[in-house]
């Protein structure tokens, strides 16, 4: 497949050079994207005998680079702070939520169903049932619909969904023969039996076993894999760096504008409070330019500058059947409508999910693409993104590889990411998709729009898309 979309993606009409142009024009204020939104008069979503469903609130920590001033913490306790937040910023009563879901990647052994203890933590009801659930970067997406779907079962009327990620302190293991000697050990009845054991400790059993980079089922890691899609694509290192350089620049300018109003401040324990993110910085393409090859080496185009940064942090978010959330006085911030998973070739388009999802997702909706106000896709790489937008505006590629008869067609840059993304605000695998969501409903409202439209890839050539429609204000 690389060497077909090699020779076909480089005669895309995206042109090298439209970061550069529509990075200039995303750095405007909201005035003209509020005035196009309000010249369209657009119907609502909503179905007879469907069940209206509500993004009441949404937090998250502020995120931060691994092995900074959360290092000491462990999951649970960014987890609890993320749900603290949310109590603290809607008041909701600790034993009228009905279930608590939690994503996460990289468990702790000591808390593998991190939803109940960081529920336990924050105070909520020991009577609140909660579960964790995992599906690489989209697993709080997968939180999110999770309670979606109780609700709308009838099951719910009030869930809170989150996830989390800790990559400061992660899993580490013996190699499996020490651990098979060790629980031997620890069954051997007699003082021969235990020394025979111990005598049989070689040095090469001391060797650590740490956590799995590359996909079990293709043993190739993602970045490696995030080189390969963009040389298929035809994306150049220069583009790669013009949208990382983006991704910073937006999110900065949303930081120093109040506009990440979803980030809760965290007095960690023995350190100072921290209310920001940290991994936001600005560069230059000279500087970015030094950089070498992260991944394939030496000639790739995948950088430490082009790619999402190992994050810590946890979101949470409080989703409600729209009459509980009017019967309990809040006001919702935005609608969550129609939703997708998909799942692909996980070698040769592992990262291609939001390609996939969005157009089911704007299907099921009755929407098109010239329908949504707001686009916030998750940004595991820059060069991710770009072969995802070029793929979307490929009538071969939809023809060839899904079964469409024209292309998907691609995002407006000046409503893409408008608030920076996971590049530049941080990944913690577990909590992005509660940040996206969360991003979208505030930006729906500053900027006057009614759809707007959320997609990740994850590990596992798997994606996600969902519909998000304002609330009425």
């Amino acid at each position: 497949m690389a060497s077909m979309l090699l020779n076909t993606m480089r005669s895309c009409s995206v042109s090298p050079s439209w970061t550069a142009r529509f990075g200039v024009r995303s750095l405007s204020t909201t005035t003209q994207l509020q005035a196009l939104a309000q010249t369209k008069s657009k119907k609502t979503l909503a179905r007879p005998g469907v069940k209206n469903i509500v993004l009441v609130e949404g937090v998250r920590t502020p995120f931060l680079l691994s092995g900074t001033t959360y290092a000491d913490l462990m999951p649970h306790d960014l987890a609890r702070a993320a749900l603290q937040g949310l109590l603290n910023k809607t008041s909701v009563p600790k034993d009228a939520v009905d279930y608590i879901i939690y994503g996460t990647v990289i468990q702790e052994v000591k808390t593998s169903n991190v939803a109940r203890e960081a529920a336990l933590g924050a105070g909520f009801s020991d009577k609140i049932p909660a579960h964790t659930v995992t599906m690489a970067c989209i697993s709080s997406n997968q939180a999110m619909t999770t309670g979606v779907g109780m609700i709308a079962a009838g099951q719910c009327d009030a869930v809170v969904a989150g996830g989390v990620e800790f990559m400061s302190d992660v899993p580490i293991r013996h190699s499996r023969k020490m651990r098979k000697t060790m629980l031997s050990l620890n069954k051997a009845k007699t003082v021969g039996q235990k020394l025979g054991l111990i005598g049989s400790i070689r040095l090469a059993h001391l060797s650590p076993e740490l956590p799995a980079v590359a996909e079990f089922s293709t043993a190739e890691t993602m970045g490696h894999s995030a080189d390969r899609l963009a040389a298929a694509f035809g994306v150049t290192r220069v583009e790669q760096d013009e949208f990382a350089l983006r991704s910073h620049t937006l999110a900065k300018k949303a930081q120093d504008s109040g506009l990440l109003e979803d980030v809760i401040s965290f007095k960690v324990p023995g350190r100072d409070i921290v209310s920001k993110d940290n991994g936001i910085r600005p560069s230059s393409m000279e500087q970015m330019g030094k950089l070498k090859a992260a991944f394939v080496k030496p000639h790739g185009t995948v950088t430490a500058a082009n790619s999402s940064f190992l994050t810590d942090g946890a979101s949470a978010v409080l989703i409600m059947s729209e009459e509980k959330a009017l019967a309990m006085g809040y006001k919702p911030k935005a609608y969550l409508r129609d939703f997708v998973y998909v799942s692909q070739d996980p070698k040769d388009q592992l990262l291609l999910g939001p390609t996939y999802a969005s157009p089911k997702a704007l299907e099921r909706a009755g929407l098109s693409m010239s329908d949504i106000d707001v686009f916030e896709f998750h940004e595991a790489f820059a060069g991710q993104i770009m072969a995802n937008l070029k793929a979307m505006d490929s009538d071969w590629f939809a023809q060839t590889y899904m079964g469409r008869k024209s292309k998907v067609g691609t995002p407006p840059m000046e409503k893409f990411n408008l608030w920076g993304g996971s590049l530049s605000l941080g990944h913690p695998f577990g909590a992005t998709g509660c940040r996206l969501v969360t991003t979208v409903a505030h930006r729906l409202k500053a900027e006057g729009g009614q759809y707007g439209l959320v997609a990740a890839c994850a590990a596992g050539g798997q994606g996600h898309a969902m519909v998000i429609e304002a609330y009425p204000h």
